[in-house]
């Protein structure tokens, strides 16, 4: 697990991460649009988050009723985890692993796979076991929510890609965190991710981050996808 002491190291002594118990506003979003298209709730659903930090979508989702598993790589985030998933009186499954490995999952088990700002940080042949193993695990007509950094439209990004740029494509490294990141195109965002799931939502968001007390206006990519059936 090559960045495992990297976001140990960041989840003891934070320069980019904020810790909050509660879920994120756009995966919120997502189980409502999940329940007005399609009449799901997360209710005695399978659950997967991947890179799931400190448990704020996890432990939400098993709040509702879900079985959640999350896969995270550093040991602190989960022990925080645990800890908030205790306060709340719910009972998650965290493994501590890269998710850029082969997930211990079973096949066709999954309803719903969570990868919110997480897999940014892989790299392509990473890229390419996360993908094929979301595939494997999510049951078919399952759901897929990923939010990533987008390309376009982010002036910080197109910066970093000039002044620091990574060995693979779109990749910048981030000095501060000894942590490269990838970006996305919509079209290879597109690329990337149909040859398993159907797109059914693709947009793209401005937001803002912070790194060592300094605002960022960051571009994200918003995909709801789903498996094909066969």
């Amino acid at each position: 697990m090559p960045q495992q002491a990297t976001w140990e190291k960041e989840y003891k002594n934070s320069k980019l991460l904020h810790f909050h118990p509660e879920p994120q506003k756009d995966t919120v979003r997502f189980f409502k649009w999940l329940k007005k298209e399609h009449s799901d709730t997360l209710e005695d659903k399978q659950v997967l988050d991947l890179g799931s930090g400190t448990g704020r979508n996890a432990n939400y989702c098993a709040e509702k009723g879900a079985t959640v598993t999350g896969i995270e790589i550093s040991k602190t985030a989960i022990l925080i985890a645990k800890q908030e998933a205790k306060k709340l009186g719910v009972n998650v499954r965290y493994i501590q692993n890269s998710f850029g490995e082969p997930f211990a999952i079973p096949d066709n088990s999954i309803d719903i796979v969570l990868d919110v700002m997480s897999s940014n940080s892989l790299n392509e042949k990473e890229r390419a076991i996360y993908i094929a193993e979301i595939n494997r695990a999510l049951k078919p007509g399952g759901f897929l929510f990923v939010k990533i950094l987008s390309k376009e439209g982010d002036q910080n990004a197109k910066k970093l890609l000039k002044l620091s740029p990574g060995k693979e494509k779109d990749t910048y490294l981030m000095k501060e965190l000894g942590l490269v990141e990838r970006v996305f195109s919509r079209d290879d965002l597109i690329s990337t991710y149909t040859p398993f799931f159907d797109i059914l939502c693709l947009q793209r968001k401005e937001s803002y981050t912070h790194m060592n007390n300094r605002k960022y206006k960051r571009q994200s990519w918003l995909l709801y996808g789903q498996k094909y059936a066969t």
